[in-house]
This record gives structure tokens, sequence and C-alpha cells, in this order.
């Protein structure tokens, strides 16, 4: 049996069995405050379903469930999504993968890894020194050159080719969200990155990107550092997901003393 989990639920609260692995599925808490979502959990809380329409659904299990179980409890779950149109599953690989066998040998589906992250937290930043330029909060006036870097950001991300006009939508509303910001340097805007969401312990950042022509600079790693600033200074411990496919920002994440937190792979349904 599962009961729905709402915004806030003391399934993913302070010192649930939920939060030991929090920092990898963060997601789930802004999933729960989407009203449209479809979050689950089971009676004892070690259990977490969470999807918001259209989009691949998050699945966690305690790691104290033994192997048995789980297979018990996945498909339960799939019996209870039988009416609900699933484009995938995302969680640590473990649990993703045995997912995705019952449920494609259940519903005859085919499937593909669309990415593996890993999830990282900065209990203690290493702040970059000498690196030129300040940091400035997005403002309209940026929509421009904001859209530019996010269809730079698809093409390098995701190897997905856009037309900058295409993003111009997107990048209003980021801006507008107030956690958009760009690194300056001579006046110009140099890099990017964004606070994309707040939950009760953490803050997400993500929409990390430099523009070709000025990487190998510091700007990333200067961008990034000042917001772990901002966000510590709300008592709130900064994450964020990385491509493993993607060395280098690895790399600039761990320099800046973000710690591993285990991966996540997500699973497409084809």
């Amino acid at each position: 049996m599962f009961l729905r989990l709402i915004h806030n639920d003391t399934a993913i609260t302070e010192g649930s069995p939920f939060t030991s692995d929090e920092v990898q599925y963060n997601l789930i808490h802004r999933i729960s405050e989407d009203p449209n979502s479809l979050c689950l959990k089971t009676p004892d809380e070690k259990m977490i379903f969470a999807q918001t329409a259209g989009h691949k659904g998050w699945l966690w299990i305690s790691n104290d469930i033994p192997s048995k179980e789980r297979t018990s409890l996945i498909n339960e779950l799939i019996n209870q999504l039988a009416e609900v149109p699933l484009q995938g599953v995302t969680g640590d690989p473990k649990t993703a993968r045995m997912f995705t066998e019952i449920f494609s040998n259940i519903n005859n589906v085919q499937y593909e890894t669309d990415m593996t992250m890993e999830a990282y937290h900065c209990s203690k930043l290493i702040k970059p020194e000498g690196v030129k330029g300040e940091i400035l909060k997005a403002k309209e006036q940026h929509v421009d050159v904001v859209a530019d870097y996010l269809a730079g950001f698809m093409r390098d991300a995701f190897g997905t080719t856009v037309e900058p006009s295409s993003q111009q939508t997107r990048a209003a509303t980021m801006i507008a969200g107030g956690g958009l910001y760009l690194w300056i340097v001579n006046g110009q805007p140099v890099a990017k990155a964004n606070i994309s969401h707040r939950s009760p312990r953490h803050a997400r950042i993500n929409a990390v990107f430099t523009p070709l022509q000025h990487r190998k600079n510091g700007y990333a790693s200067a961008i990034v550092a000042e917001l772990c600033e901002i966000i510590e200074s709300e008592n709130r411990i900064p994450m964020l997901y990385a491509d493993v496919k993607n060395p280098d920002s690895n790399k600039v994440y761990q320099n800046l003393g973000f710690q591993k937190c285990g991966l996540i792979e997500e699973i497409k349904f084809l």
C-alpha cells in the first residue's frame, strides 16, 4: 500500500531515513512542492516515488531494505502506476536498474541510460584566489546573453543544437526567479550559474556555463564559489549534480571542496 507524499512530508524531513540519501535525491523536494505531481511513500517511509507529469519518476528505497523486499515493493509500485504515463526512472544505479528490469519485463518496453550524474555537496568551501571579475545578479537587460548561454549549455551538456532565440522565454523566467548570476569582467558577462532551488537543508546550483572563448580563466570556479557563500549565509549546504562524462566540471567542483555523495542514473523508456 502506498500513501500520498506531500510538501514537507514527514518522510523527507530531518531525521527520516530519506535524509541519509538526501543530496542524491534532492530533486524529490522540488517535485513534492508541485501540487500536480505524483508523490507516493510506503507507510514505513522507506520508499518514495516522485514524478512531475511528463517526466521521469524519481525512486528512492532505503538501503536497509533487503533485495527480496525491494523486488516486492517495486512490483507493487509498478501495479500502482499501471495507468500513469512513465517516461523513465531516475535513482541510484542499483535501484533504477532493478525497477527498469522489472518494468520492462512487465510492459515489454525497451530502455537506455540517458545520463549518469554524481551528486555533490560542499560542507567546506575552498574559494579560488586571483580570479579577475565580480559577481552580478542577472537583470532583464541580460536576457539576450543568458539565452545565448543557455543554448551553449544545451549544446555542451546534451549535444542539442538550438537557436538562442528559442531560449529567450526560459532566460527571462530564470532571471525573474532571482537565482541567476553572471560573472562580469571589464563590464562584460563571461560566465553564468544559477541557484535553482532551495530545500530545507540544501540549495541546488545548476546551469553553470562559460563560453568557449572565456574558459580556463577560473570564471566558473569563481561564480560557483560566490553562490556557495550566498547559500551558506542562509544556513544551507550547497549541492549540485554533475555529468560523470564531463571530467572538467567534476574537477572544478572537487577543487572547490565539493564532495561526492553518490551516483544518480537516468534511464529512459523507449
